[in-house]
């Protein structure tokens, strides 16, 4: 299915993973609270957006990804240790966004931005896990297409404001939220961790 540019799509759908032949519900978008994206900026699984960019509105959707497909393979290179110091606001460490399971916007020397999942914290090092939370999972989606249509000027400036880190309020609770109109509407906690519009905490 060739991939269709600028395209306004917003998809109910029940996401599973797969393992085993058993099916187990980790997150939903609702009719009422849509997952949003505008085609071709590479926002969500390119694997996802060839399923369901060429529907239209109204159409049903149920297929499934391999992990290949989706966040590959878990890597325990990933697991880092870090130094407690960089979580640490005005000497004090930052026990409100920082504590165990807590996902955690980071920042590298290069300006990348990515999340990590809190697995410890000690005295001296945090123990952080740099996986996907799907990485090595078989994912199945199943929905329906709520809206498709051309995006408008305004909307594509504002996903290109929000890829650049302009406009956007998200705060660092995890920015699995409401990130607002102007930033291309709504994220979803397990899927769309492709990118991120949070700051959060620097890792060289």
């Amino acid at each position: 299915m060739d991939k269709a540019q600028n395209k306004y799509i917003a998809v109910a759908y029940k996401l599973y993973t797969v393992e085993n032949g058993e099916s187990e519900l980790v997150e939903e978008a609702t009719k009422e609270n849509p997952f949003l994206f505008i085609s071709g900026f590479g926002v969500t699984l390119d694997a996802f957006e060839r399923q369901v960019g060429g529907l239209e509105k109204g159409a049903g959707f149920d297929f499934t990804l391999a992990k290949d497909e989706a966040y590959g393979d878990y890597e325990d290179a990933r697991v880092l240790e870090l130094e407690r110091a960089m979580f640490c606001i005005n000497g004090h460490f930052d026990h409100e966004h920082i504590y165990k399971d807590a996902i955690v916007p980071l920042q590298n020397a290069d300006g990348n931005r990515f999340y990590g999942r809190v697995l410890s914290i000690g005295d001296d090092k945090v123990r952080m896990d740099l996986n996907h939370p799907l990485a090595g999972k078989t994912l199945q989606f199943v929905g329906s297409v709520v809206e498709s249509r051309e995006a408008t000027n305004e909307e594509i400036q504002a996903m290109v404001n929000r890829l650049s880190g302009e406009g956007c309020g998200c705060g660092c609770d995890g920015c699995g939220g409401d990130c607002g109109e102007g930033c291309g509407g709504h994220e979803h906690g397990h899927h769309d961790h492709k990118g991120g519009c949070c700051g959060g905490h620097c890792h060289d």
